[in-house]
């Protein structure tokens, strides 16, 4: 501790009022930790440990006097030495003279601390806050005393009191480690009522392993897990605890801690979510308002308005009536008649009556890939207030906890264009006083239970109505006839009509007889309503032909592009344009409603307008045209992925393999614009790959894959990564194109290692090997024998391991690609600790590190921190691989590589294992369980074994024996060794 004169403290900044500088400073106080005063930020000399002391004894009297007698006692005991009463004096003395006039008074023979400004005492301010987080919570507004609590559990610094001697300060350190613990108690509580059990779990393992015989953390951990899926882990707790409690208290659980067990034991389903507070405040839900604008000018459809109206105002009363608990309405017609602006017209009116928010979601059902459930449903967990780390991963747990959100709510939720009912069920609201709206083009006739609407076209009165609002009254007044034309030959389709009202309303020189005119010729009209989308395609006619040239070109060519949307840099490689024309051009067709504003700088077509626009393509555009369009945007996504890879990893020659692009790229000044602008264009450029399957983009569009691997490494777009990989090997095996097989099948053997499925992954990096081979193409090699490499290291083929990583690490350095033979090197070091090569494994993980660090890299200087730590844990050097695997870390996350970083979780809590720190492993393991980790199931085997171990240590080994049976089934159905290691230390246990 330093108490110098003049050190400054910058825990508690002081605070002044701007132009006031010759105001004092506060004094303060702290006691939630070592004993120290302050004068604004400037630490003040306390004195001796004695000193300290009798300090600390006055400040915890808030303000009462202590006699001379009282704190002799408090600083001595029952043995005072015999100056005791000079030494209280000159303790005073001293402190009077470091603090303010009039704090430290004398007063009936004894002292006393007064005159503190509001908040000068730490412990002060922690009662206080404890207070409001109690008030709070007793209101039911969980989400502030969690917050208030977490800045009160701040206010400690360590022990409490922490070096001060004498009897009173260790009574008052066991008290207020009792009051911190009770206040962590309080708040772990709120965590789970609140649903965030898989955040608890790490903290909650820790803090059995520091406090073992608490039993209120047990029952917390025990809950957590339950609620986390891991029943077998919850009751071993219960059985440590219990075998515990007996040897060290010779006493059982308290009646708590039994009933939990027991229900648990039964599965009870209240136990399965967090109880909802009582009187839950809406302050503290997050109240979506998703709904997109109606529109000003919507006309007509009173009936449907009405109908729809009354069916949403008795579910958000709650009158739902017989037995219904919400209510459903789907409306189905053709495309362009109105539905989704029908659908949102209504959805306002009807906000009022669920006060808890409006959730709204585009389905994109009627396009080549519609939206995932499990998508939309982590979409609208978050905008209910969901953290990121509490939603789960399948599709059956994600609705589930999305209709446990729900309940108690008065929620609508507008589903726009769903492809069918199987995609809609698990997005419906499950409780009374919620609501679904759904639009599609089919009928959702099996959709139990739902309130079903045909919406046809629009009368002739509500269809000249839309017209006039748009139009104008006065120009429609002067042409009647001609306008009752004009919505005559647009089929009455409220799409059509709007498309064709508003090129007569930006044109003031035409007249309503010149659009009818030129609506007249029948191939632009709706024959047939029951055309489907040759009806629709009809409609859009009328918009397309009053483009100008250059606007009809650029809907044509940008509708080729599979993807959400675009950006206005990759429609302006489509179109072979300046950014800055480009803009104006797809703004002119926003404006004609052919194109809408997805965001500043992105596109995106209606699904049923795209269809159109490919259609006017295959009609308008030469199929030289089109296939040119498509080439500029694969070679635009090809050159700016390179161009980020680059970034990425200087000195990588993969770049240089890649196929030739005749389109430039973008430029990034940063690494971190270039990793954005990848992870941001992720859909769009696996689109773009997938979609060049034929002719001279197959080659350019497999090296894409390659450019753009951190798409599938960081797990967050693996599964579509993985589709366009099996595309385009598909499709270069039909074309008997051996190079793009080879490569596609080497991306693809990326995407099964990182997810651990081995026998898939060597199976297709062993053919990428074969074809390569016969194609002279040495850098699939390369990278298919690291692959196969570190699968047989990860499954005990230790001399197989040896001879593919060094072939790779050979066909590196033949290649002069400095960073792959960095990474070779690594490679290498894991396969040498694993054989039990401590030096030689830490020398080739340095080397790697040193080429890395000399060539700059970032993400790949991790890769080899990661292999150099483990190397040194392997070498009993644990503060050095510490240190490294920290690092490690700490670049994976804010790379966004997050199976990466939840990997080295793992390595971090091997290395506190071998520490004989069982409970820091353990929080480790639990925080990589939580993340998710590179290498699947197997490398989440070698988690719960770590974990196991730990938790043994700790004492615990029923949980201990249920982690391993876990780890014994992934490990032995990956065939890795480690399970020889798991069955050994099952035996004992389950042999008791």
């Amino acid at each position: 501790m330093d108490d110098r004169v003049g050190h400054r403290d910058p825990r508690v900044p002081e605070q002044r009022r701007p132009g006031s500088p010759e105001e004092p400073a506060t004094l303060r106080f702290d006691v939630l930790g070592p004993v120290r005063a302050r004068r604004g930020d400037e630490r003040l000399a306390t004195g001796s440990p004695q000193q300290r002391a009798l300090l600390a004894a006055l400040l915890l009297r808030e303000g009462r006097t202590a006699t001379a007698a009282e704190l002799i006692d408090a600083l001595w005991g029952e043995e005072p030495p015999s100056q005791a009463l000079a030494a209280v004096r000159t303790y005073a003395s001293r402190l009077r003279k470091v603090l303010d006039p009039g704090v430290l008074v004398s007063e009936s023979g004894g002292y006393a601390v007064r005159g503190l400004a509001e908040g000068a005492l730490d412990l002060a301010v922690a009662q206080e806050w404890a207070a409001e987080a109690e008030k709070a919570r007793t209101a039911g507004d969980l989400s502030h005393a969690r917050e208030v609590l977490n800045r009160t559990l701040g206010l400690w610094d360590g022990e409490a009191l922490a070096g001060v001697p004498g009897p009173y300060a260790e009574a008052q350190r066991v008290r207020l480690e009792e009051w911190r613990l009770g206040l962590l108690e309080s708040r772990l509580d709120m965590d789970l009522e609140q649903g965030c059990h898989a955040e608890a779990v790490s903290e909650l393992t820790a803090l059995t392993a520091a406090y073992p015989l608490r039993e209120r953390l047990r029952e917390l951990l025990m809950l957590a897990l339950y609620r986390s899926g891991r029943q077998a882990e919850a009751l071993a707790v219960y059985a440590d605890t219990r075998r515990l409690l007996a040897e060290e208290l010779g006493v059982d659980p308290r009646a708590g801690l039994r009933r939990l067990q027991r229900r648990i034991l039964q599965a009870d389903p209240e136990l399965a979510e967090p109880s909802a507070p009582a009187a839950q405040p809406a302050v503290v839900r997050v109240r979506p308002a998703q709904l997109p604008a109606t529109v000003p000018d919507f006309t007509g459809r009173s009936s449907f308005v009405r109908e729809l109206s009354e069916v949403l105002a008795r579910a958000g009363d709650g009158a739902g009536g017989g037995g219904r608990v919400m209510a459903v309405s789907a409306l189905a017609g053709i495309g362009g008649v109105g539905k989704t602006t029908l659908a949102v017209h209504v959805a306002h009116q009807a906000r009022p009556a669920f006060p808890d928010g409006q959730l709204y979601v585009d389905l994109q059902g009627a396009g080549p890939r519609s939206a995932e459930p499990e998508t939309v449903l982590g979409s609208f967990l978050r905008a209910l207030g969901t953290a990121d780390s509490a939603i789960p991963d399948s599709l059956a747990e994600r609705a589930a906890l999305y209709r446990s959100v729900l309940d108690g709510r008065r929620v609508l939720v507008l589903l726009d264009n769903a492809k069918d009912a199987a995609q809609i069920r698990p997005l419906l609201p499950g409780t009374e006083g919620c609501a679904a709206l759904v639009t599609s083009r089919v009928r959702m006739v099996d959709l139990a239970g739902a309130h079903l609407v045909d919406l046809d076209v629009m009368s002739p009165e509500e269809a000249l109505a839309l017209f006039t609002r748009i139009v104008g009254e006065e120009r429609v007044a002067a042409e009647r006839k001609a306008a009752l034309d004009v919505v005559a030959a647009c089929g009455f389709l409220p799409l059509a009509i709007r498309i064709a009202a508003s090129r007569l309303a930006a044109r003031r020189t035409w007249t309503v007889s010149v659009l009818a005119a030129k609506l007249a010729d029948e191939r632009r009209r709706l024959d047939e309503l029951q055309a489907g989308d040759l009806a629709v395609k009809a409609t859009f006619e009328l918009g397309y032909g009053a483009l100008e040239p250059a606007q009809a070109r650029a809907f044509r060519l940008l509708g080729l592009a599979d993807g959400p949307d675009t950006s206005l840099a990759a429609a302006a490689a489509v179109l072979d344009l300046p950014v800055e024309d480009t803009e104006d051009l797809l703004e002119s067709l926003v404006d004609t409603s052919l194109l809408e504003s997805a965001a500043p700088g992105r596109y995106r077509f209606h699904d049923l307008v795209r269809l159109y626009a490919r259609a006017c393509a295959d009609r308008d555009e030469p199929p030289g045209e089109r296939d040119a369009a498509l080439s500029r945007l694969l070679d635009f996504y090809l050159a700016t992925a390179a161009g980020v890879y680059a970034i990425e990893r200087p000195g990588d020659r993969t770049v240089v393999h890649l196929e030739p692009t005749s389109y430039r790229g973008l430029s990034f000044g940063e690494r971190t614009q270039a990793l954005d602008w990848l992870f941001a264009e992720a859909q769009c450029l696996l689109a773009c790959a997938r979609q060049q399957q034929t002719g001279s983009g197959l080659r350019r569009a497999v090296d894409l894959l390659w450019a753009a691997k951190d798409l599938a490494e960081s797990g967050a777009n693996a599964k579509q990564y993985e589709w366009a990989a099996t595309a385009l090997r598909d499709a270069a095996q039909d074309a008997a194109d051996v190079r793009a097989e080879s490569r596609a099948r080497t991306a693809l053997s990326n995407v099964h290692l990182a997810a651990g499925r081995y026998a898939e992954a060597d199976e297709e990096a062993r053919r990428a090997i074969e074809l390569a081979t016969a194609a002279d193409d040495a850098t699939p090699v390369s990278w298919a024998a690291t692959d196969r490499g570190i699968i047989a290291l990860n499954q005990g083929r230790y001399e197989e391991a040896e001879r593919l990583l060094t072939t790779a690490r050979d066909g590196y350095r033949a290649d002069g690609n400095r960073p792959g033979e960095a990474s070779a090197l690594c490679n290498l070091a894991q396969l040498h600790q694993r054989m039990d090569r401590a030096d030689s494994a830490v020398s080739l993980a340095q080397q790697g590190v040193d080429i890395f660090q000399q060539l700059g890299l970032s993400l790949r200087l991790a890769n080899g921190r990661y292999s150099l730590g483990v190397a040194l844990t392997r070498a009993g050097r644990l503060p050095e691989g510490l240190a490294q695997l920290t690092d490690a870390m700490l670049i994976f996350a804010s790379n966004r590589q997050r199976l990466w970083e939840g990997t080295t979780h793992l390595r971090i809590a091997q290395l506190h294992l071998a520490a004989q720190r069982p409970a820091q492993a353990a929080q480790h393991a639990e925080q990589s369980l939580a993340i998710g980790v590179i290498g699947g199931d197997l490398i989440r085997g070698s988690v719960l074994n770590t974990l196991g171990k730990s938790l043994r240590a700790l004492g615990q080994s029923d949980r201990a024996r249920a982690c391993w049976h876990e780890a014994l089934l992934l490990l032995e159905n990956a065939g890795a060794p480690e399970a020889a290691e798991v069955r050994r230390l099952l035996a004992p246990l389950d042999a008791s």
